[in-house]
């Protein structure tokens, strides 16, 4: 019984030395299949990059819809309160104080 013990510890040993020893032995494919692992994961990469890229591409074209209708809708705004200021107050002082307004948050929106 000690030498059947003795013999499979033994065989154990062998094994992983086996192991190593094939390793060893073939480690131009081992080498050939990290260098394959790495540029599929690099390409896995790139293709989630580009998948990316389009879907900003894509937020940046509503964004800018977004902002031309919303500067369209203030200018409609602007148009009916100058329209009504200048119909309510014929001194015309309300008029000059939603230009002033008007113009300082336009300078403002067309800076940023």
């Amino acid at each position: 019984m000690a030498s059947q013990s003795s013999s499979s510890a033994t065989g154990a040993s062998t094994k992983r030395m086996g192991l190593i020893a094939n390793a060893m032995k073939r480690k131009d494919s081992f080498v050939q299949f990290f260098i394959m692992t790495g540029i599929l994961m690099i390409s896995l990469r790139s293709l989630g990059q580009k998948y990316r890229i389009h879907d900003l591409a894509t937020d940046n074209s509503e964004l800018r819809e977004e902002n031309k209708s919303l500067s369209l809708r203030m200018e409609s705004i602007r148009g009916s309160l100058l329209r009504e200021a200048a119909a309510l107050d014929p001194s015309g002082a309300l008029k000059s104080r939603l230009d002033r307004l008007f113009l300082g948050s336009s300078s403002n929106n067309n800076n940023n």
